[in-house]
């Protein structure tokens, strides 16, 4: 429990770096997918409203409907009104027009995050946060004669693939026209998976997202993969 509440304190204090220059007059909207027990949601819910006193909507998005009918109860005892949960897939949430300021994941697993980018580009997310977890999909595409070492011990693999899978990722996030930093979400003692990408919609020169286009192939073409966000949605 100590891990968890370290781990959700960290992620609201990277929340708050990103989130002042909100009007505090504006609904912050903030979708939370991957929501699972919802302990991140709830806290970040009592930041924006208790804390910032700032009128926040945010809806948990989760696959075992179980817990979201607890979540929505939890809510409801609470009186949280704006603070909502459903379940279902990622790629099948509702789409929407409304202006999102920010989308979360925490430990989303494997192609998760990646639809939570594909769903925040789409809706021009202003704000994302994303701490990957379970990063399998390009463990068996990794192909680099020159690189081979790297490549031959399960572990390492293993390691790299996770590693090539968000730095990929940062890069596809800049060809769309966004600030990426790639950071430490927490020390390894609380969790192992604690690579956190953070991301603000900026007004990126268009020599910077062509070169960001180019890296971004260049790097993909050297470890012989072709990304799920490449695959779902291609860069040209």
């Amino acid at each position: 429990k100590k891990k968890k509440f370290r781990q959700i304190n960290r992620y609201l204090e990277l929340v708050h770096d990103i989130v002042k220059d909100h009007d505090p007059q504006k609904v912050f909207k903030a979708i939370d997918f991957g929501c699972g027990k919802s302990y991140l949601t709830f806290a970040l819910f009592y930041y924006f409203n208790q804390v910032k006193k700032m009128k926040a909507e945010i809806i948990g998005l989760d696959l075992k409907q179980d817990v979201i009918d607890s979540c929505n109860t939890l809510a409801k005892k609470l009186n949280y009104q704006g603070l909502s949960f459903q379940s279902g897939f990622i790629e099948n949430f509702n789409e929407t027009n409304e202006n999102i300021d920010l989308v979360i994941t925490l430990h989303a697993c494997d192609t998760a995050t990646d639809e939570a980018i594909l769903f925040s580009i789409k809706n021009m997310a202003k704000r994302m946060m994303f701490v990957p977890c379970c990063q399998h999909e390009l463990n068996s595409q990794l192909k680099n004669d020159s690189m081979k070492p790297l490549l031959e011990s399960g572990i390492i693999r293993d390691k790299l693939t996770a590693l090539i899978t968000d730095s990929s990722r940062a890069k596809y996030l800049e060809a769309k026209g966004y600030k990426v930093q790639v950071m430490e979400f927490i020390d390894l003692e609380h969790t192992a998976k604690n690579i956190l990408i953070r991301c603000i919609k900026a007004n990126i020169p268009k020599e910077k997202t062509l070169k960001a286009i180019s890296d971004y192939h260049s790097f993909i073409t050297e470890w012989n993969v072709k990304p799920y966000l490449q695959c779902k949605s291609p860069l040209t």
